[in-house]
């Protein structure tokens, strides 16, 4: 298949450069579903761009009879935050215009106060697909009455329009993954919200996050949850549906760095999830293992993040991946006391025990700063 692609304009820099997002769009052969991927919101993590990059190239090989429905890219979807350096370091995380974290800024249906519980009601006798299709319509059309906003003589911050260009490509889709990786040393896992867990199997990923909290301003809640409220006011009116649709954010990583393992999992799930789904017909896929592949999920609310009691020099044998027990010592703090005069290792240890899945990047910590996450449980 050969993809259609498209340039959007986002920035004009003061120098006359242009950043713009590029867009692959492939279109099979068969109706069906819309799935979307991007990478790079957060500029520094850039396994998932690799992961975009062999994606491209395994659907180029492939004939449109083998694509039902069709399939965006977006490789690079934050450009802006890509380009932020700092020394040799990518930052990226967070607008440097307004402070802002670059995953925290979207657009959330539930937010504008229309009415869903109304909307359920009027929907009661309809099939699924037939309320899937006046939802969606009403999502857009209340996302489209900003473009007006976005389109005035004053204009709008840069994040405003970014989010808004961003989110037109998505927001009609079935499917939204979102690739990222952490900021610091870390595993592959992924983020599911309650209700998708099966589905969670596809991506063929041994560890996940499940998203008992979320308030909407993340890219993949901000797709999903005016679905699942739907699902809930339905389900309060005795008509219980789960649609299907859903977005995930798989975390590939480390940051700063495309892991080549990490890399050939995010593809392998990739491409394994959108075969269970029934849009790509390729052999070998969807693997034997999907429908029983053992991803543990771990609540959010038992997620754990240390940060350091003391300022110094954070010391530790632990390894994003490495099981700790409840009282193991799990860092020390090299701690110089200019008001007593001495320096010391001062050690902590774990609250619980659980799966070290995240440890910070810089072993030099002031008070209060971030160290380490553990998922908490067996």
């Amino acid at each position: 298949m050969i993809p259609t692609l498209s340039t959007i304009p986002l920035l004009q820099l003061a120098s006359g450069d242009r950043l713009a997002l590029q867009v692959y769009r492939f279109r099979g052969a068969k109706p069906g579903k819309k799935a979307y991927l991007q990478s790079n919101l957060h500029g520094a993590e850039i396994s998932g761009n690799e992961v975009i990059h062999r994606a491209i190239g395994f659907l180029r090989e492939l004939d449109a009879s083998q694509l039902a429905g069709e399939i965006w890219l977006v490789p690079v979807c934050n450009p802006l935050g890509v380009n932020q350096r700092s020394h040799h370091f990518s930052s990226g995380r967070y607008n440097i215009y307004d402070g802002k974290d670059w995953n925290r800024i979207f657009w959330d249906y539930e937010k504008t106060g229309e009415e869903i519980a109304t909307f359920a009601r009027s929907q009661l006798d309809l099939e699924p697909e037939a309320i899937i299709e006046n939802y969606r319509q009403k999502i857009l059309q209340k996302f489209r009455s900003l473009q007006a906003e976005i389109e005035a003589p004053s204009r709008v911050t840069y994040g405003e329009y970014y989010r808004y260009q961003l989110q037109s490509l998505c927001l009609d889709a079935d499917y939204v993954i979102d690739l990222h990786s952490s900021t610091n040393r870390a595993i592959d896992y992924l983020y599911c919200f309650h209700s998708r867990e099966d589905s969670a199997r596809a991506f063929l990923l041994d560890y996940g996050i499940l998203m008992n909290e979320y308030d909407g301003d993340a890219f993949d809640e901000a797709f999903l949850k005016p679905w699942l409220a739907l699902e809930r006011e339905l389900s309060n009116l005795g008509k219980p549906i789960q649609f299907d649709i859903e977005s995930w954010t798989l975390e590939l990583g480390s940051g700063m760095e495309m892991n080549p393992e990490s890399v050939d999992r995010g593809f392998l799930g990739v491409i394994n999830y959108l075969a269970s789904k029934g849009m790509l017909n390729v052999e070998n896929f969807p693997r034997k293992e999907t429908e029983i592949y053992p991803i543990k999920l771990t609540p959010k609310s038992r997620v754990n993040k240390y940060y350091a009691p003391h300022g110094g020099m954070f010391k530790t044998d632990i390894s994003a991946g490495d099981y700790i027990k409840a009282g193991q010592k799990i860092y020390d703090i090299l701690s110089f006391d200019k008001v007593e005069n001495k320096s010391e290792l001062i050690p902590g240890f774990a609250e619980a025990g659980g799966l070290v899945f995240d440890v910070a990047r810089n072993q030099s910590v002031n008070q209060f700063d971030y160290m380490l996450s553990v998922m908490e449980g067996d």
